[in-house]
């Protein structure tokens, strides 16, 4: 009999360093490896180190910023020269920014671009077609529930989230059949750093009353991964909003985003 140990698959967790990236990598440790990527390298090493007591997880810290357009290339360049397999891609990271568009930062609005849609769509087509090659693997994607509807005063955040919203169930239907899955995680409001990084005050939804935790978020998403499924609403409030907006005129509904979001400022 073999003493050799048993290899574990490996995921790749992007925003690791914090909200429900840190959430997801904890839900993946006890049964995988995993590649944590984010800017702040501290906290990334910090996880490993937990999880790798917690759990016996090998974890490989790879910083990188998405914002740069080379850094999802130069990521998976890395990977490979380590050696690894990424099984599982989550593609967490993103964030947004408040305010009018005419008034925005346009730099910064294009580095919410790079991250939301661009760094995403790279990293799905670096790994997806290795995934196909062996019929097997996992992609979760983290859109919103902002994907739903425009969002008059977060204008490009909201376009970019319905950007990951679609792809990923496009792609969930273009790989039926072949072994891999894609599913998107569309939260709500959650308490992380995404209200204090957008500008967003922190009142009304995303308050700490109202705002969901990132763990429960974080099992949301995995779970619908894990069984394949499209789409995952977490949260009755979010599932019952979602469904609403169904039988709302839609001018209505723009109407309600801007006055709830132009409250935030």
């Amino acid at each position: 009999m073999s003493d050799a140990p048993v290899s574990r698959p490996v995921a790749l967790v992007t925003g690791a360093s914090a909200g429900i990236g840190v959430e997801l990598a904890r839900l993946l440790a006890p049964d995988h490896d995993l590649i944590l990527t984010a800017r702040r390298t501290d906290a990334l090493q910090t996880l490993a180190a937990i999880l790798s007591q917690q759990h016996g997880t090998k974890c490989h810290v790879f910083p990188a910023d998405l914002a740069d357009p080379a850094a999802p290339k130069a990521l998976f360049d890395t990977i490979r020269a380590a050696g690894l397999t990424v099984d599982v891609l989550v593609n967490n990271a993103g964030f947004g920014d408040l305010g009018p568009f005419a008034k925005a930062d346009l730099a910064k609005l294009q580095r919410v671009l790079q991250v939301n849609v661009t760094a995403l769509t790279e990293l799905t087509g670096l790994f997806l077609p290795e995934m196909v090659a062996r019929n097997r693997g996992r992609i979760l994607n983290v859109g919103s529930i902002a994907g739903f509807q425009p969002g008059p005063m977060m204008a490009v955040y909201y376009a970019s989230k319905a950007y990951v919203n679609s792809f990923s169930e496009a792609l969930h239907s273009e790989l039926r059949g072949t072994g891999v899955s894609v599913s998107v995680l569309c939260p709500g409001p959650v308490a992380t750093e995404f209200a204090a990084a957008a500008g967003i005050r922190p009142e009304g939804a995303f308050s700490a009353g109202q705002a969901m935790a990132a763990r429960p978020v974080a099992e949301a998403g995995i779970r619908a991964m894990r069984s394949g499924k499209r789409l995952v609403l977490p949260g009755w409030r979010n599932k019952l909003l979602v469904f609403a907006e169904r039988f709302v005129p839609r001018g209505l509904t723009i109407r309600a985003v801007k006055w709830m979001l132009s409250k935030r400022l």
